[in-house]
């Protein structure tokens, strides 16, 4: 008789964040700062294309509806804070930092995060093409209801990682490391490279068989009629 999977078997749900803003202040300066500090401010609607906000730090922010076509934010602090309806293609947020985040229905291109860490993070909704999370710690992250193109996790760290709804498309795993990431409500699962990372998640029967192909290649597994 089969046995029923125990607490130690199954895996952990990740936590999500409990965002609870304070009544906020607009944002009333005409471009971000390198280094600046913005707390409890809503910037809504703003083109923020091509500015410089490196090193700055969002604590109990609000971000609404903003254009963030080339902005530069590489290190930056997002901290308690809601994004929503963001655009942009090429956005720089690498090695930057996302703790108790909610981004909801952004569409964006090209966006560089590697080496970031996101730490309670929901991504619900929109679209992101060519997401680029290279060697980024992902702990606590629910991407649901959205679409990642060509998302790249190649040598990043995945612990508590789940899939919800979420249409997974030719996404990089080299080198990835994985720990408790639930796959199994993934909408769709295709997997272009890293197949053999998939240890430490669970997907589904069905999704098994749909990966039957690329693990039989990567086993040098010949499947003839």
């Amino acid at each position: 008789m089969a046995r029923k999977a125990t607490s130690a078997t199954a895996v952990k749900a990740a936590r999500r964040p409990e965002i609870r803003l304070p009544v906020l202040e607009p944002f009333g300066e005409g471009e971000l700062a390198p280094d600046g500090d913005y707390d409890g401010l809503e910037l809504r609607e703003l083109d923020l294309a091509g500015q410089d906000g490196g090193g700055a730090r969002f604590m109990d922010c609000a971000l609404t509806a903003c254009a963030l076509d080339e902005t530069r934010l590489r290190h930056a602090r997002v901290l308690d804070s809601v994004l929503t309806g963001l655009r942009g293609v090429g956005t720089d947020l690498a090695e930057s930092t996302f703790r108790d985040v909610e981004l909801i229905d952004a569409r964006l291109g090209g966006t560089q995060l590697h080496g970031a860490v996101l730490e309670r993070v929901v991504i619900r909704g929109g679209k992101i093409d060519y997401l680029n999370l290279r060697t980024a710690k992902l702990k606590d992250v629910v991407f649901e209801s959205c679409v990642l193109v060509e998302p790249d996790f190649g040598g990043a760290r995945l612990e508590r990682v789940e899939f919800v709804d979420c249409a997974l498309r030719q996404a990089d795993l080299t080198g990835a490391v994985l720990k408790d990431v639930d796959l199994r409500g993934a909408a769709e699962l295709d997997i272009a490279r890293g197949v053999d990372r998939l240890t430490g998640s669970v997907i589904s029967p069905a999704q098994l068989v749909d990966l039957a192909v690329v693990l039989a290649g990567e086993l040098g597994i010949r499947v003839e009629g």
